[in-house]
């Protein structure tokens, strides 16, 4: 097992990160942006080194400043969290090239599941079901011809990244040609990558995702799925599990091929695999984030894991204690993330408390938020014994949380929480366009 591990990130996940390792006994190394000096995360670790000014490409995504900070400390691995560099191949290999584990998949894993239009075709040789769709798109006509084949509505989606950038609707031909342009602009500012292709538009859908884990001795254990259906321009707002819309016959099935899959495919450490389910039950595999989510706080509640004790156990070469049928997914779990609107400071905090009432942050009063970075104050988790349970105390929670100082979406929290479509859990993607 690791004695020290550097943490190549911020903010909550910083946070969550460090205290997962301190409750290991594992000594802990921070890295910050100039703005972050006074954050949560420095004082947390046991060690801490500023690596750049605020923007993330001359601090969080410098690779050549962290690994520095992790060999100058002695730092025998990196957890990249989520965001910046946790899907970055080339740094995993930089990692392993200076003798610093890289805690997640390997970065030949990354390499080959990165390229989503290739990962769709592993996967759907593997046994999952798959969304029709184009191959890699070389100019508009080929947009075109593709969607003529396909059938409109269609997505047009970015190859590399995530985080809802780069995907833009199409309802009809005439719409291509600047979508196209918009979808390759944002890929390339975003991830370095303008390369897109399409999918047929599934309406209405409910976005499902399945949490697995896989050791390097072969095991692959499926912890059940979360509804990540309230979003707003692709940005995830709430999300819950399990999914009141996933029948127990269903989960069985996607649990089996699920497993199935990723045995095939030879992918080890975390990961989360995407679907879309239509209103008839069906499901669609879209895409898989290897890496921790924001939102795997709903699965430790159901399920009693640390994901994150289990992520730098795996990459230290410990196997799983446990099987897919020692899994049992108990009550239900609702997470709200809390957004900034604007910049600003903190002046007052006042945290909700009780039984199975959690806030992951960074922060504190006289906290900062920097418009330099994501503007994810928290994440309010509950859970319960039933989902009529849950929800009042999330409402309960929500109420009693107090951020002054910074513009946030605490109130907009309750709104979605109070709508019927919602309470009654009859909701999907398109929440916000009603």
């Amino acid at each position: 097992m690791f004695s020290k591990i550097l943490i190549a990130n911020r903010g909550e996940i910083a946070v969550r990160i460090i205290r997962s390792c301190k409750e290991m006994g594992i000594s802990t190394v921070a890295v910050f942006s100039k703005a972050d000096a006074e954050s949560l995360h420095v004082a947390l670790a046991d060690q801490s080194y500023c690596i750049g000014e605020d923007s993330p490409l001359d601090s969080y995504l410098n690779e050549e400043r962290i690994l520095s900070a992790a060999l100058i400390s002695g730092a025998q691995a990196i957890h990249p969290g989520y965001g910046f560099l946790s899907e970055n191949a080339h740094f995993a290999s930089l990692c392993v090239k200076h003798g610093i584990a890289f805690i997640g998949p390997s970065a030949e894993n990354m390499e080959r599941l990165s390229d989503k239009e290739r990962l769709k075709e592993l996967m759907a040789n593997a046994g999952l079901p798959v969304i029709p769709g184009s191959t890699l798109l070389s100019s508009v006509q080929a947009a075109l011809d593709a969607a003529k084949k396909i059938g409109y509505p269609v997505m047009l989606k970015a190859r590399s990244g995530g985080g809802g950038r780069g995907i833009r609707l199409v309802t009809r031909e005439e719409e291509m040609e600047r979508a196209f342009h918009s979808a390759t602009a944002e890929g390339k500012a975003a991830f370095g990558d303008g390369g897109v292709y399409l999918e047929k538009y599934i309406y209405p859908a409910r976005h499902i995702e399945m949490q697995i884990i896989a050791d390097e001795a072969g095991e692959v254990i499926c912890l059940g799925e979360r509804d990540c259906s309230v979003q707003r321009n692709h940005q995830k707002l709430t999300e819950e599990s399990p999914s009141p819309a996933i029948t127990p016959a269903v989960r069985e099935a996607m649990i089996r091929q699920v497993t199935a899959a990723v045995k095939k495919v030879g992918y080890q450490n975390l990961g989360t695999l995407e679907f879309l389910l239509d209103s008839k039950g069906n499901y669609y595999f879209m895409e898989m984030n290897v890496r921790l989510q924001v939102e795997h706080t709903v699965t430790e509640s159901i399920t009693g894991i640390d994901l994150v004790k289990w992520q730098i156990r795996i990459t230290a070469g410990i196997p799983l204690n446990f099987t897919q049928a020692d899994v049992r997914l108990k009550g239900c779990s609702i997470e709200c993330r809390i957004n900034a609107r604007a910049p600003g400071k903190v002046s007052f905090l006042h945290i909700p408390g009780g039984p199975f009432v959690r806030f992951d942050t960074y922060l504190a009063v006289g906290s900062v938020v920097s418009p330099a970075y994501d503007p994810l104050l928290g994440k309010l988790i509950v859970f319960a014994g039933t989902r009529e349970e849950a929800l009042r105390k999330m409402q309960a929670a929500l109420c009693e949380l107090v951020i002054q100082g910074v513009d946030n979406n605490i109130e907009e929290q309750l709104t979605i929480l109070s709508d019927t479509r919602f309470q009654t859990g009859s909701y999907s993607l398109d929440f916000f366009a009603q």
